[in-house]
């Protein structure tokens, strides 16, 4: 993953702040930078990458990724184009890749009913738990924390760790961390 930055620079509003990203084999590790990414500048990434099969098209939405280019498309006026687009907080995605967004989405919505939550992300409260665990708090402290009930916050974290297939609370907060959610 190669991101095109320059950390120096400011700009008038830090709203217009705008990452690339450059990547071709889009991992793991790359998704989660992604997050991370989309998490410190306000959802204003641009990503140009080779391809995309749906799973990592998922995963990119799920990022908050504003904008994809393909990079036999990525010429300077294209990448430009996108950069304003996602500058003034709006998408820009090749056509292709648009039409498999909404032909995966219509699939899944006449299959199932859409979750607010995705399968492999955890909810607020879920990472608030996490985030209680990760300082090493009990289940009573975390309860007394979060003024909820000890039997509340196992729930929480067995939804979580089931829902996630996770094995254990070491587990769980690795996963959070590696996710970019913490």
């Amino acid at each position: 993953m190669t991101l095109i930055s320059d950390p120096n620079r400011t700009l008038e509003s830090p709203a217009r702040a705008v990452a690339l990203v450059l990547d071709d084999q889009l991992d793991s590790d790359s998704v989660a930078k992604l997050r991370k990414l989309a998490a410190d500048y306000g959802k204003r990434v641009v990503l140009v990458v080779s391809e995309l099969d749906e799973d990592r098209l998922n995963l990119v939405i799920e990022a908050r990724v504003s904008s994809v280019v393909w990079r036999h498309q990525a010429t300077p006026a294209r990448l430009v184009k996108a950069i304003e687009a996602t500058a003034r907080d709006e998408g820009d995605m090749p056509g292709d890749l648009l039409r498999r967004l909404l032909a995966h989405l219509e699939r899944q919505a006449q299959g199932t009913v859409l979750s607010t939550v995705a399968s492999g992300r955890p909810t607020a409260r879920e990472l608030d738990v996490l985030e209680l665990v990760s300082h090493g708090l009990g289940t009573k402290e975390i309860a007394e924390k979060l003024s909820y009930s000890e039997r509340t916050i196992k729930g929480i974290l067995h939804d979580a760790m089931t829902r996630l297939h996770l094995r254990n609370r070491a587990h769980a907060v690795a996963y959070a961390i590696r996710e970019g959610y913490m």
